[in-house]
């Protein structure tokens, strides 16, 4: 991927709120409780609007560069055009390049920018740290014509008032009051006399690269079903999508509009608004009198809207859309599989991805928002085999990597202030690592990397590992399988927030793993092994082998037996006899099916069943009426964060990983990747 970095004719510019504020180190080890942040919340929640008029000659070709932190939307002579960035670290900052031809004229035109900082500590936005701002060069034929410095206006937009926050502290819910004065703030005849100049930042300590992705897609969705019953409206848009709402409504000043969106209905047929992901999705619009435009500012996760309108109100019913945006989608792949239960299963998970992604690889599109490193490995293999592109791979790894300034061992999610550390996640990448250079062949991007990629195990074995060359004592959270009822009784404290010092199956297997991977990746690149695998497999088998049971025990304190257990270490090939340890496996599917296995394992168990020749199981389980089927009858029109709505207490009916079905019903050479007896 080429990143371009750029010297920008622009300053940081911001409110005075913001000016002279100093950057806050939101970064720290996940148990180091001591650094966390203190949160400031008279800075929290704040839409800081810029604007200014600018001449500008007769130009073949006119493109603006620009970031903002947190986030910005950016509006030409009145029309919204785009916007961004992607979250990243100051130290890597992304910027957009977008080509405003098109938005523009010869003589005065007007640049508006929406710009927003939320302050919070969560998995969207590095933020919390007190750093705000907008910066900007237009370059028209190659000369720049305007560059954001203490000529442009600001103020902040009091329109927007806080309706309590949503999911793990994830966003701000909106009371939209379309009486402030800075509504209509876009528009080239604004009145913006009253406004302030911009504040040149005092700490601006960015580096700048263009943004190496898209930019999101936008769509306006229409409802499929719409009723009204004296006031009130209950609206359908016909499957869940991640956006906003728009509508056009009128009543007396001050009367207030209430809004409830869900993922699913209550059994009174209501939209139920208190969402299994423990999110409660009520807002508000404050109506002037005149006919008032809703255009939310930050998105939600839903399929209907109840909308309760004041006496008197009206509602245009022809402007009420759900505003969706996704991540530029185009499907270059076929399922191999025809059958209607296949086909059925294939188009849930395509619409999943289609729908799902946004800037970043999310897990959950409404309690979290999280780019997550681990199960994000799975869902972006599958939307990059569906595409048949894999540069938002190529940026994942980077983006990932650049986390090692808080860990050497990674964390959890990147381009965010929530610090996080799963154990097994960074070793997962591994895997990825090896279906990239399967699927791409691009040696050369992973050389450029490999030393950062060896730096992680280095990690792991300077810090963790005994003098078998196994880990314990590990202070990263080991997840295992999620949810926890789905670990198969695995037989071993991972509680999250402590260290856990037990020798234990999984999170071995995984290590042994991943140094098959890059020993894998090095022989690929002419280079030397990574590491001494065989001694390391050697001491995995003599600490969790049951010679008796042909299966390997969850730890070295207890003789339990899981498919966790068993499952990643076939995956990685660590049974001393294959053949056996493939049936010890196939048993425990045979029994449990994919009852005990879900995010973690069922990935790595389709890779090894395919691997070994076992098609026939997987298109078996793939259409198993307990899995992504019992999905589709519960009326998923996204995968769920589980194989139902009941199994997990604070379910997403909008999750990504499982979407990864998809990957085992195109054809790739999986065998071939995840080879490790070569």
């Amino acid at each position: 991927m080429s990143e371009k970095q750029r010297s920008f004719a622009g300053k940081w510019i911001t409110s005075e709120r913001f000016c002279d504020l100093s950057p806050v180190n939101v970064f720290h080890r996940q148990l180091d409780v001591q650094s966390r942040p203190v949160l400031v919340p008279s800075l929290q929640n704040r839409h800081v609007l810029f604007r200014r008029q600018f001449e500008l000659p007769a130009a073949a070709r006119t493109e603006i560069f620009i970031t903002a932190d947190d986030y910005y939307k950016l509006y030409i002579n009145g029309v919204f055009v785009n916007q961004g960035p992607t979250p990243s670290y100051s130290f890597h900052y992304w910027y957009n390049r977008i080509d405003i031809s098109a938005y523009v004229r010869p003589g005065r035109n007007t640049i508006a920018v929406h710009t927003y900082y939320q302050g919070l500590i969560n998995r969207v936005w590095v933020s919390g740290d007190s750093q705000h701002g907008l910066l900007l060069d237009v370059v028209a034929d190659g000369k720049v014509v305007l560059c954001s410095d203490g000529t442009f206006r600001q103020h902040e937009h009091t329109g927007f008032l806080d309706a309590g926050k949503a999911g793990y502290s994830t966003q701000f819910l909106e009371r939209y009051d379309a009486k402030a004065p800075e509504v209509g703030f876009e528009q080239p005849d604004f009145d913006d006399s009253s406004w302030q100049p911009a504040c040149i930042r005092k700490y601006a300590p960015y580096s700048v690269c263009e943004q190496p992705s898209s930019q999101l897609e936008l769509e306006d969705i229409a409802p499929v079903a719409m009723t009204r019953h004296g006031n009130a409206y209950r609206i359908d848009f016909g499957g869940i999508y991640v956006g906003s709402l728009k509508l056009r409504a009128r009543s007396q000043q001050g009367d207030e509009m209430v809004m409830r969106f869900g993922q699913e209905l209550n059994e009174d047929g209501s939209a139920r608004h208190q969402l299994r992901a423990n999110c409660v999705y009520e807002e508000y619009m404050i109506l002037s009198g005149r006919w008032d435009t809703l255009n939310q500012f930050d998105y939600k996760s839903f399929r209907y809207v109840d909308l309760e309108l004041p006496d008197g109100a009206e509602l245009d019913e022809a402007s009420v859309v759900l505003a969706a945006r996704y991540y530029p989608f185009t499907l270059r792949a076929v399922c191999r599989f025809q059958d209607e239960a296949s086909q059925a299963v294939w188009k849930l998970c395509v619409d999943t991805l289609r729908y799902g992604v946004q800037e970043v690889i999310q897990d959950c599109m409404e309690r979290e928002k999280g780019y997550y490193l681990g199960d994000g490995c799975y869902s972006l293999l599958t939307f990059c085999l569906l595409n048949q592109d894999f540069s938002l791979c190529e940026k994942f790894f980077d983006d990932f990597l650049r986390t090692s300034f808080i860990n050497r061992g990674l964390m959890t999610c990147s381009g965010c202030s929530m610090m996080q550390e799963i154990a097994e996640y960074p070793l997962i990448m591994m895997v990825l690592l090896l279906a990239y250079s399967s699927q791409t062949g691009n040696l050369e991007f992973i050389r450029q990397r490999f030393d950062a990629f060896a730096d992680i195990l280095d990690f792991y074995r300077e810090e963790y590992a005994e003098s078998d060359g196994l880990l314990s004592h590990l202070d990263k959270w080991c997840v295992v399988e999620w949810p926890k009822n789905m670990r198969d009784g695995y037989d071993v404290d991972l509680t999250e927030g402590k260290v856990c010092h037990a020798k234990h199956n999984v999170i071995n297997a995984y290590y042994v793993g991943a140094i098959k991977c890059l020993n894998k990746i090095a022989r690929q690149l002419g280079l030397a092994p990574y590491g001494d695998a065989e001694a390391l497999q050697k001491a995995f088998v003599e600490a969790f082998y049951l010679p008796g049971e042909c299966a390997f025990r969850d730890s070295v304190e207890s003789d339990h037996v899981s498919m966790p257990g068993n499952v990643i270490a076939y995956f990685f090939d660590l049974f001393p006899d294959p053949a056996a340890g493939k049936q010890t496996v196939l048993s425990m599917v045979r029994e449990k099916r994919l009852t005990q296995s879900m995010f973690f394992v069922t990935f790595p168990l389709f890779c090894g069943l395919i691997r070994d020749g076992e098609d026939e199981l997987v298109h078996d389980l793939l259409t198993d009426p307990d899995a992504w089927l019992n999905m589709l009858a519960e009326d998923a029109t996204r995968t769920f964060e589980g194989w139902s709505r009941d199994l997990k207490w604070n379910t997403s009916l909008f999750h990504l990983t499982l979407s990864y079905g998809a990957a085992f019903m195109v054809d790739w050479d999986i065998a071939g990747a995840f080879d490790f007896r070569t």
